[in-house]
């Protein structure tokens, strides 16, 4: 069998030079934008909020509610207290965050941040300014839309249906499969976190237990590179890091040449010291891979022997179509900015 081959020196080196001046245009705006915004306890304006939902009763499986008490500091005694003291502050500020306020919503923004109220209240703030100041990636979210269509029916961003043997959600990220000159990067990530909002809403066991995320490289390309301008990669790792009430446990880079580091590098100046460390590049070895995500839950064209990828782009294309209208109604739920 001959050597796998890869794509001219000549073209990895200048794919190289042009990450590392995006590297350093990076540095510049993401320094400043990634700054987190504390919570204004000083607004004092009470406005209408959702309607009183049922307080929440814990139905976790014991080895979740475990989880919860250990790794998360999740004591059932003070959890009521915690959760009504979030709200409480979210009333006062309802007149700019138009935000989900029942007990299960805002418990999975106090499991990211471990319990710690201030450190919550801050991402609850920066979640709902993303979604006003994003319309890119948080507007127009018709899965009926021609750009959404195409990303699903890609398959650029598939959750595995079964989660690891930590209990971890495992998400496929096909960061390279569309055409740059055809498919606009925001479509990418306006559909992924689509599917982020709906796994997170659906399943409250991604807020114990966390996700692991695989990013398949496979085909990355300069226009591909090119697309990620500063302004789209602050926005990625903002997201992830200070917004969402997801605990990132791993990111996965499969399919990467060896360039990909230079603006990982740069990326990980800008995350907190954890999750830089969580950051693996495999390069082209899915062996590696393997001692991360067992390949039982994997699809057959990662080396798994959980089905074939189509199979999984189909199934989340029929999910995301059936949830249109959640989708559509979602899109209210954010600062007013």
């Amino acid at each position: 069998m001959s050597p796998p081959t890869h794509p001219p020196l000549i073209a990895d080196s200048h794919l190289e030079n042009c990450l590392e001046d995006l590297g350093r245009s990076v540095a510049s705006e993401v320094e400043d934008a990634m700054r987190p915004v504390g919570p204004r306890e000083d607004d004092a304006v009470v406005a209408a909020s959702e309607p009183t939902s049922p307080p929440y009763v814990c139905t976790l499986p014991e080895d979740a509610r475990l989880c919860a008490e250990k790794e998360l500091g999740e004591d059932a005694d003070k959890r009521e207290e915690l959760i009504r003291e979030v709200q409480e502050w979210l009333k006062r500020e309802a007149a700019y965050l138009r935000a989900r306020t029942d007990d299960l919503s805002v418990l999975k923004f106090l499991r990211g941040c471990k319990f710690d109220r201030v450190a919550t209240q801050t991402k609850l703030r920066n979640f709902y300014e993303m979604r006003a100041k994003v319309p890119e990636w948080y507007s127009k979210r018709d899965p009926e839309l021609p750009e959404v269509q195409e990303m699903l029916k890609m398959g650029t961003f598939l959750p595995l249906l079964d989660k690891n043997d930590r209990g971890q959600q495992v998400v496929l990220i096909r960061a390279a499969v569309h055409d740059p000159r055809k498919h606009q990067q925001n479509d990418l990530f306006k559909t992924s976190n689509m599917l982020v909002d709906l796994m997170v809403h659906e399943d409250e066991l991604i807020s114990v237990y966390g996700v692991v995320a695989i990013v398949d490289l496979k085909g990355v390309s300069l226009g591909h590179a090119l697309q990620m301008t500063p302004s789209i990669i602050w926005k990625a790792v903002h997201a992830w890091q200070d917004c969402y009430p997801v605990r990132i446990k791993s990111m996965n880079f499969i399919n990467a040449p060896s360039y990909v580091d230079v603006v990982l590098n740069v990326f990980r100046k800008f995350m907190t010291k954890k999750m830089a460390k969580r950051i693996l590049v495999h390069g082209y070895n899915i062996q590696s891979l393997h001692k991360v995500v067992s390949p039982e839950i994997l699809p057959k064209e990662y080396g798994g022997t959980k089905g074939k990828l189509e199979e999984l782009i189909g199934y989340w294309k029929k999910v995301a179509m059936e949830k249109r209208e959640w989708f559509i109604a979602e899109e209210k739920y954010k600062a007013d900015i």
